[in-house]
């Protein structure tokens, strides 16, 4: 009998310790809002998750003790030790900040969170260090849902590309800690100027559709947001080097000295990148740097902060045809050797943000940014009076001349906005106002004969711009019950432009125009459960034409209403995003598929047209070892009963696709983690159909570019070292393994032939096609101290 009972006892003991049992409760932050996506496991163990939308979470367990870690970004990390004996335990954490929570203010006004009602996308910075090899922003966003990017020489490095939802970069806004980027005349971005921005980035938030409100040009495909690096608490140096294909080469030297008497920092970074391109000749060369000082206490962070960069580019913008595509797809048409741009830009933003009390804060933000510089063109048989016959006709009526375009501007910026913030409501107000100037001119720097007045750099055009830019603004999130919370998001804009002087093809340009936007949003969330919710939004925007768009007699302002319905799932295997949009546009300016003479995109109203469709992305953990994040979109992108010249007769022909829209675009990316400090990702990209023109090629099928896929090769390996060194990373990626040829970007023009067909119109058409780079590699190093 005795035997017996000892055997009963053991045999349930066993039974005990075999049983699972579950760790639950809530994160939560200073103001009792739920944290969501922190990350919480156990030490040890490599057993983990993360909160739900509500700041729930739950682990099963073994009995026994077990440390419990939470960790999310901004807040100081925080362990308990908890014993399971035979019951389930509740756990709830109160994260308290770290003290560069301050440094997320600095965007709070112009991102969401988590469970807003507006459609997005986060990349932190541990995520952007992987593939941080040399190339720019855009092409790092590639396997973002809906993105779609290029770049001129064909490796990612100079002028690159990005469109969101068939819109292209002139229509996604862009700001830099709150502050915007996109130039305010041509309304584009020029990441060419900020050569490894992307090494001072700490995180980026990008909105699809029109998104919440924000600071300068309207959002009409997405809007990017981007945040600078934060204050470190330790010093710290690092050196990065990577190497690859094409010469391409990225040197970075990075510092911070920590908090000195723990309320000062000071950081910066020096970055050179070059690259020869794929493309011949196609090179870039690019000099940059990033500095700030910062001071910090409980309740204040300022910060002053300067970057910048200079490039030099050869330049590859005019692409090339399909018969210099066949015979050598590398190929460049321009044979001038000095065919360059040359710019500069620089950037002064000052911030301070101060947490008045509990429920308020307030972020004041300044910026000055200074750009200089020309590009370089050798023109053979031109027309003196091209040039304000500074120069002499030497053959035929001709000569051949060497020009430098100038721009030279100047951009202020200023904002603020306070917030009041309890536990069921945060309210942010506050305005923008800018100031941006211009001077264009050309100089004839040769040609083969001056006129005797002439003296060289003589400007044959001069014109000057200025744009006012000012914005006030109200959003509101507050909640009802224990399941909805409801948004507002009221927006005024008033922006005016004006320009005197003649273009550079010595058309007079003068435009006087004023333009006062209302920008109202809304939308709702709902609380399925503790994993999933659904959420609701309308958003109208209205945006102004850019300077080549008056150019082009265009002065009728965009309007574009947004509505998105989605439903997002997260529980502790799957993270699953979807949603549905219906973007209606009135006088959308769509491109044409034509480009000026400097590459720009050239566009046309195109009356009534709208984009309808549906995005899906997920992360699915497959085991603590694998996981995979698939995204899909399929759209329909319509012009509606849109009418075009044909054959020099005006054509309604219908509804057809807008330009540069693939109905599919889809990206994946399988990641494999054998060890903690070892990750390889092989990542995948489909970009479906493209016209190049609105035509539907009615005209010729030479407004077509196919679809295409691409597959690249990821990797990082994170050593400790002793002694020396903290931490050496090593990585390399493989972009477009498969060696695909494959063509991403391109333009289509008409025009019409009166010569050889006598008494006749004859529409002729042509293309130009930007390839990219077959199979290459970029590995690199980064030494931490």
């Amino acid at each position: 009998m005795k035997k017996i009972t000892i055997f009963l006892f053991l045999f349930t003991s066993t039974l005990v310790n075999s049983q699972s049992f579950t760790i639950f409760g809530k994160i939560i932050d200073e103001n009792k809002d739920p944290l969501v996506g922190a990350s919480v496991f156990i030490k040890n163990a490599n057993k983990g998750t993360s909160s739900d939308f509500d700041g729930k979470y739950q682990l099963k367990v073994s009995t026994g003790t077990h440390e419990v870690e939470v960790r999310f970004i901004g807040y100081k990390s925080i362990s308990k030790t908890v014993t399971i004996t035979n019951q389930n335990v509740i756990v709830n954490f109160d994260l308290q900040p770290e003290e560069n929570v301050l440094d997320e203010v600095l965007v709070s006004a112009v991102r969401v969170k988590a469970n807003s009602p507006v459609t997005h996308s986060n990349l932190s910075k541990k995520e952007i260090a992987k593939r941080n090899l040399g190339q720019d922003i855009p092409i790092l966003l590639n396997y973002l849902p809906s993105v779609v990017t290029s770049s001129d020489a064909g490796a990612g490095v100079g002028y690159t590309y990005i469109n969101v939802r068939g819109s292209n970069a002139e229509r996604v806004n862009v700001t830099i800690n709150g502050i915007p980027y996109n130039d305010a005349e041509s309304q584009g971005t020029f990441w060419v100027n900020l050569g490894d921005f992307a090494s001072s980035t700490q995180s980026l938030q990008l909105q699809r559709g029109v998104g919440t409100s924000t600071n300068g040009t309207a959002a009409f495909g997405a809007s990017l947001n981007i945040l600078t690096d934060v204050i470190s608490e330790k010093s710290f140096a690092e050196i990065s080097n990577s190497f690859g294909s094409y010469n391409t080469k990225k040197h970075t030297v990075k510092f911070s000295t920590g908090k000195i008497n723990k309320h000062v920092e000071i950081a910066g970074r020096l970055s050179k990148i070059y690259s020869d391109g794929y493309i011949d000749r196609a090179f870039t060369d690019l000099k940059s740097y990033f500095l700030q000082a910062s001071y910090v206490d409980d309740n204040t962070l300022i910060k002053a902060i300067t970057f910048g960069g200079k490039e030099k580019t050869y330049q590859a913008w005019a692409g090339i045809d399909a018969t210099q595509l066949a015979a050598d797809r590398r190929q460049n048409p321009y044979t001038y050797e000095n065919e360059i741009d040359d710019y500069q830009q620089d950037h002064y933003q000052l911030h301070w943000n101060e947490k008045i009390t509990e429920n308020w804060s307030t972020n004041i933000g300044l910026n000055y940014t200074k750009g200089q510089g020309y590009f370089e063109q050798y023109k053979a048989d031109k027309d003196p009076a091209d040039y304000a016959n500074l120069v002499v006709a030497t053959n035929n009526g001709k000569t051949d001349v060497i020009v430098r375009r100038w721009l030279d501007n100047k951009f202020y910026v200023a904002n603020f906005n306070a917030t009041y913030k309890e536990e069921e409501v945060e309210i942010i107000s506050g305005f923008s106002y800018s100031n941006y100037s211009n001077k264009h001119f050309g100089e004839v720097i040769w040609a083969k004969e001056f006129a005797p007045t002439a003296n060289i750099r003589d400007h044959y055009y001069d014109s000057y711009s200025t744009k006012n830019d000012f914005s006030i603004f109200s959003k509101a999130t507050f909640k009802v019950g224990d399941k909805m919370s409801f948004y507002t998001d009221l927006q005024y804009r008033n922006v005016a432009f004006k320009t005197k002087g003649l273009t550079s093809d010595r058309n007079p340009i003068a435009v006087d125009e004023n333009f006062s936007f209302f920008n109202p949003k809304f939308g709702a969330t709902y609380q399925l459960n503790d994993n999933q919710h659904l959420y609701f939004s309308f958003a109208v925007a209205n945006k102004e034409p850019n300077r080549n768009d008056f150019e082009n007699g265009i002065t009728t302002p965009e309007n574009l209403n947004d509505y998105e319905l989605g439903w997002r799932l997260k529980n502790e295997s799957v993270t699953l995003n979807t949603n549905v949009y219906y973007m209606l546009y009135k006088n959308q300016l769509v491109l044409t598929g034509a480009i000026d003479g400097v590459g720009a995109p050239v566009r046309a109203t195109s009356g009534k047209s709208y984009r309808l469709g549906l995005e899906i992305d997920a992360t699915i953990k497959i085991s603590n070892q694998f996981r995979i994040r698939p995204n899909i979109a399929f759209s329909n992108n319509k012009n509606t009963n849109f009418v075009s010249s044909i054959h020099g007769n005006l054509e309604d022909l219908g509804n057809t696709d807008i330009s540069f829209s693939p109905s599919v675009v889809a990206g994946n990316a399988l990641v494999f983690s054998p060890l903690e400090n070892l990750q390889f990702s092989f990542l995948s990209k489909y970009v479906g159909k493209q016209y190049m023109s609105n035509l539907n090629s009615k005209v010729s099928s030479n407004d077509v570019l196919e679809s295409y896929f691409t597959s690249d090769v990821n990797f990082t390996y994170v050593l400790k070292p002793k002694s020396i060194f903290s931490e050496v990373v090593f990585s390399g990626l493989i972009n477009n393994i498969f060696n695909k040829e494959y063509v991403d970007r391109g333009y289509y023009y008409t025009y019409d032939d009166t010569w050889s067909t006598p008494n006749q119109t004859t529409t002729l058409d042509g293309a130009g096609y930007y390839p990219q780079a077959t199979r290459n590699f970029l590995v690199g190093v980064t030494l931490k101290f």
